[in-house]
Protein backbone atom coordinates (compact mmCIF):
# COMPACT_ATOMS: atom_id res chain seq x y z
CA UNK A 1 0.00 0.00 0.00
CA UNK A 2 1.35 3.43 -1.01
CA UNK A 3 -0.22 6.65 0.16
CA UNK A 4 -0.59 9.31 -2.56
CA UNK A 5 0.62 12.65 -1.18
CA UNK A 6 0.07 16.28 -2.18
CA UNK A 7 2.41 18.87 -0.63
CA UNK A 8 1.54 22.57 -0.32
CA UNK A 9 3.99 25.28 0.76
CA UNK A 10 4.73 28.74 -0.64
CA UNK A 11 8.42 28.40 0.32
CA UNK A 12 10.28 26.45 -2.42
CA UNK A 13 12.95 25.12 -0.04
CA UNK A 14 10.37 23.85 2.45
CA UNK A 15 8.42 22.23 -0.39
CA UNK A 16 11.58 20.57 -1.69
CA UNK A 17 12.37 19.24 1.79
CA UNK A 18 8.91 17.66 2.24
CA UNK A 19 9.16 16.19 -1.25
CA UNK A 20 12.54 14.61 -0.47
CA UNK A 21 11.18 13.16 2.78
CA UNK A 22 8.23 11.62 0.92
CA UNK A 23 10.56 10.11 -1.69
CA UNK A 24 12.68 8.36 0.93
CA UNK A 25 9.63 6.93 2.75
CA UNK A 26 8.69 3.60 1.10
CA UNK A 27 4.95 3.73 1.77
CA UNK A 28 4.49 7.32 0.53
CA UNK A 29 4.22 8.55 -3.05
CA UNK A 30 4.50 12.21 -4.07
CA UNK A 31 1.93 13.01 -6.78
CA UNK A 32 2.01 16.83 -6.77
CA UNK A 33 3.84 19.83 -5.31
CA UNK A 34 1.93 23.12 -5.03
CA UNK A 35 3.12 26.57 -4.00
CA UNK A 36 -0.34 27.94 -3.17
CA UNK A 37 -3.71 26.78 -1.94
CA UNK A 38 -5.25 27.82 -5.26
CA UNK A 39 -2.82 25.62 -7.18
CA UNK A 40 -3.72 22.72 -4.90
CA UNK A 41 -7.43 23.43 -5.33
CA UNK A 42 -7.07 23.19 -9.10
CA UNK A 43 -5.17 19.94 -8.81
CA UNK A 44 -7.80 18.37 -6.54
CA UNK A 45 -10.54 19.25 -9.02
CA UNK A 46 -9.35 16.53 -11.38
CA UNK A 47 -7.19 14.28 -9.20
CA UNK A 48 -7.56 12.21 -6.04
CA UNK A 49 -4.96 12.10 -3.28
CA UNK A 50 -4.89 10.30 0.06
CA UNK A 51 -2.84 12.68 2.18
CA UNK A 52 -1.89 16.37 2.09
CA UNK A 53 1.06 18.04 3.80
CA UNK A 54 -0.19 21.61 4.19
CA UNK A 55 1.69 24.71 5.28
CA UNK A 56 -0.57 27.12 7.16
CA UNK A 57 0.92 30.57 6.61
CA UNK A 58 0.53 31.23 2.90
CA UNK A 59 -0.51 34.41 1.07
CA UNK A 60 -4.07 35.02 -0.20
CA UNK A 61 -5.53 31.80 1.24
CA UNK A 62 -3.86 30.17 4.22
CA UNK A 63 -3.63 26.42 4.62
CA UNK A 64 -6.16 26.20 7.45
CA UNK A 65 -8.86 28.05 5.53
CA UNK A 66 -8.07 26.02 2.42
CA UNK A 67 -8.60 22.73 4.28
CA UNK A 68 -11.84 24.01 5.81
CA UNK A 69 -13.12 24.95 2.35
CA UNK A 70 -12.92 21.38 1.02
CA UNK A 71 -16.17 19.43 1.22
CA UNK A 72 -14.45 16.15 0.37
CA UNK A 73 -10.92 16.36 1.67
CA UNK A 74 -8.00 13.99 1.93
CA UNK A 75 -6.33 13.36 5.26
CA UNK A 76 -4.15 16.26 6.39
CA UNK A 77 -0.84 16.80 8.18
CA UNK A 78 -0.17 20.47 8.85
CA UNK A 79 3.39 21.80 8.60
CA UNK A 80 4.07 25.23 10.06
CA UNK A 81 6.50 27.38 12.03
CA UNK A 82 3.73 28.53 14.36
CA UNK A 83 2.24 26.52 17.21
CA UNK A 84 -0.85 28.67 17.84
CA UNK A 85 -2.84 26.87 15.13
CA UNK A 86 -2.46 23.44 16.72
CA UNK A 87 -5.86 23.27 18.41
CA UNK A 88 -7.62 24.52 15.28
CA UNK A 89 -5.73 21.92 13.27
CA UNK A 90 -7.07 19.04 15.33
CA UNK A 91 -10.57 20.52 15.20
CA UNK A 92 -10.55 19.84 11.45
CA UNK A 93 -9.47 16.25 12.14
CA UNK A 94 -5.87 16.66 11.01
CA UNK A 95 -3.81 13.50 11.48
CA UNK A 96 -0.88 15.49 12.84
CA UNK A 97 0.58 18.96 13.26
CA UNK A 98 4.35 19.27 12.93
CA UNK A 99 6.46 22.35 13.57
CA UNK A 100 9.25 23.65 11.35
CA UNK A 101 12.14 23.11 11.11
CA UNK A 102 11.17 19.51 10.38
CA UNK A 103 13.67 16.71 10.76
CA UNK A 104 13.13 13.44 8.94
CA UNK A 105 12.59 11.68 12.28
CA UNK A 106 9.68 14.01 13.08
CA UNK A 107 8.32 13.66 9.56
CA UNK A 108 8.53 9.86 9.71
CA UNK A 109 6.66 9.77 13.01
CA UNK A 110 3.79 11.72 11.42
CA UNK A 111 3.94 9.55 8.28
CA UNK A 112 3.73 6.38 10.38
CA UNK A 113 0.67 7.78 12.11
CA UNK A 114 -0.90 8.32 8.68
CA UNK A 115 -0.02 4.77 7.63
CA UNK A 116 -1.64 3.36 10.78
CA UNK A 117 -4.79 5.36 10.04
CA UNK A 118 -4.99 4.15 6.43
CA UNK A 119 -4.36 0.53 7.39
CA UNK A 120 -7.08 0.68 10.05
CA UNK A 121 -9.59 2.18 7.65
CA UNK A 122 -8.70 -0.31 4.94
CA UNK A 123 -9.43 -3.15 7.36
CA UNK A 124 -12.66 -1.50 8.44
CA UNK A 125 -13.80 -1.17 4.84
CA UNK A 126 -13.27 -4.89 4.37
CA UNK A 127 -15.75 -5.75 7.12
CA UNK A 128 -18.53 -3.65 5.59
CA UNK A 129 -20.56 -5.48 2.99
CA UNK A 130 -23.11 -3.61 0.91
CA UNK A 131 -25.80 -4.65 -1.52
CA UNK A 132 -28.28 -2.52 -3.41
CA UNK A 133 -30.68 -2.20 -0.49
CA UNK A 134 -28.80 -3.23 2.64
CA UNK A 135 -25.52 -3.16 4.52
CA UNK A 136 -23.88 -5.72 6.80
CA UNK A 137 -21.80 -4.53 9.78
CA UNK A 138 -20.16 -6.26 12.71
CA UNK A 139 -21.50 -5.40 16.15
CA UNK A 140 -20.79 -7.31 19.40
CA UNK A 141 -19.33 -10.30 17.52
CA UNK A 142 -22.38 -10.52 15.27
CA UNK A 143 -22.85 -9.67 11.60
CA UNK A 144 -26.01 -7.59 11.35
CA UNK A 145 -28.03 -6.90 8.20
CA UNK A 146 -29.41 -3.37 8.04
CA UNK A 147 -31.87 -2.16 5.43
CA UNK A 148 -30.67 1.17 4.08
CA UNK A 149 -34.24 2.48 3.95
CA UNK A 150 -34.57 1.98 7.73
CA UNK A 151 -31.55 4.13 8.63
CA UNK A 152 -32.41 7.62 9.86
CA UNK A 153 -28.92 8.94 10.50
CA UNK A 154 -25.45 7.79 11.49
CA UNK A 155 -23.52 9.42 14.33
CA UNK A 156 -19.78 9.33 14.93
CA UNK A 157 -18.17 8.87 18.34
CA UNK A 158 -14.37 8.70 17.97
CA UNK A 159 -13.56 5.26 16.50
CA UNK A 160 -17.17 4.09 16.73
CA UNK A 161 -20.39 4.96 14.95
CA UNK A 162 -24.01 4.58 15.98
CA UNK A 163 -26.50 3.72 13.24
CA UNK A 164 -29.87 5.13 14.28
CA UNK A 165 -32.83 3.19 12.94
CA UNK A 166 -36.50 4.00 12.42
CA UNK A 167 -37.99 1.50 14.85
CA UNK A 168 -35.02 -0.21 16.53
CA UNK A 169 -32.29 0.65 19.00
CA UNK A 170 -29.11 2.20 17.56
CA UNK A 171 -26.48 -0.25 16.34
CA UNK A 172 -22.93 0.49 17.48
CA UNK A 173 -19.94 -0.70 15.47
CA UNK A 174 -16.20 -0.06 15.37
CA UNK A 175 -16.00 1.83 12.07
CA UNK A 176 -14.99 5.40 11.31
CA UNK A 177 -17.67 7.63 9.83
CA UNK A 178 -15.61 8.29 6.68
CA UNK A 179 -15.31 4.55 5.99
CA UNK A 180 -19.03 3.88 6.05
CA UNK A 181 -19.67 7.12 4.16
CA UNK A 182 -17.65 5.74 1.25
CA UNK A 183 -19.75 2.55 1.22
CA UNK A 184 -23.18 4.20 1.18
CA UNK A 185 -24.97 5.31 -2.02
CA UNK A 186 -24.26 9.03 -2.52
CA UNK A 187 -27.71 9.71 -3.93
CA UNK A 188 -29.33 8.49 -0.68
CA UNK A 189 -26.93 9.46 2.10
CA UNK A 190 -25.10 12.73 2.77
CA UNK A 191 -22.50 13.87 5.28
CA UNK A 192 -23.94 17.06 6.81
CA UNK A 193 -21.54 17.48 9.74
CA UNK A 194 -18.18 16.11 10.80
CA UNK A 195 -20.13 13.76 13.12
CA UNK A 196 -23.30 12.99 11.15
CA UNK A 197 -24.51 11.31 7.95
CA UNK A 198 -28.25 11.50 7.21
CA UNK A 199 -30.58 9.41 5.08
CA UNK A 200 -31.88 12.06 2.66
CA UNK A 201 -35.18 10.20 2.26
CA UNK A 202 -35.78 10.67 5.99
CA UNK A 203 -35.17 14.43 6.06
CA UNK A 204 -38.56 16.02 6.78
CA UNK A 205 -37.95 19.23 8.74
CA UNK A 206 -35.09 21.74 8.45
CA UNK A 207 -34.88 24.75 10.75
CA UNK A 208 -32.04 27.21 11.38
CA UNK A 209 -29.35 25.08 9.75
CA UNK A 210 -30.51 22.01 11.67
CA UNK A 211 -32.24 18.84 10.56
CA UNK A 212 -34.98 17.88 12.99
CA UNK A 213 -35.89 14.24 13.43
CA UNK A 214 -38.56 12.92 15.78
CA UNK A 215 -38.17 13.03 19.56
CA UNK A 216 -36.56 16.49 19.30
CA UNK A 217 -33.34 15.22 17.72
CA UNK A 218 -31.45 18.15 16.19
CA UNK A 219 -28.60 17.48 13.77
CA UNK A 220 -26.49 20.54 12.89
CA UNK A 221 -25.45 21.25 9.32
CA UNK A 222 -21.74 22.04 9.37
CA UNK A 223 -20.34 25.01 7.47
CA UNK A 224 -18.26 22.93 5.09
CA UNK A 225 -21.26 20.74 4.18
CA UNK A 226 -23.83 23.53 3.87
CA UNK A 227 -23.46 24.15 0.12
CA UNK A 228 -23.87 20.48 -0.75
CA UNK A 229 -26.94 20.18 1.45
CA UNK A 230 -28.41 23.37 0.03
CA UNK A 231 -27.93 21.95 -3.45
CA UNK A 232 -29.92 18.89 -2.41
CA UNK A 233 -32.71 21.11 -1.06
CA UNK A 234 -32.79 23.22 -4.22
CA UNK A 235 -33.19 20.11 -6.39
CA UNK A 236 -35.71 18.37 -4.17
CA UNK A 237 -37.95 20.84 -2.39
CA UNK A 238 -40.34 23.48 -3.67
CA UNK A 239 -39.47 26.63 -1.72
Amino acid sequence: MRIKCLSIDDEPLALKQISSYIEKTPFLESVALCQSAFEAMNYLTNNEVDLMFVDINMPDLNGMDFVKSLTQRPQVIFTTAYSEYAMEGFQVDALDYILKPISYAIFLKAANKAMTWFELNHKQAEIIQTTQDCIFVKSEYKLIRILLSEIKYIESSNEYIQIHMINDEPITTLIRLKVIEEQLPKEKFMRVHRSFIVNLDRVKVIERNRIIFDHNIYIPIGDQYRDSFQSFIDKTFLL
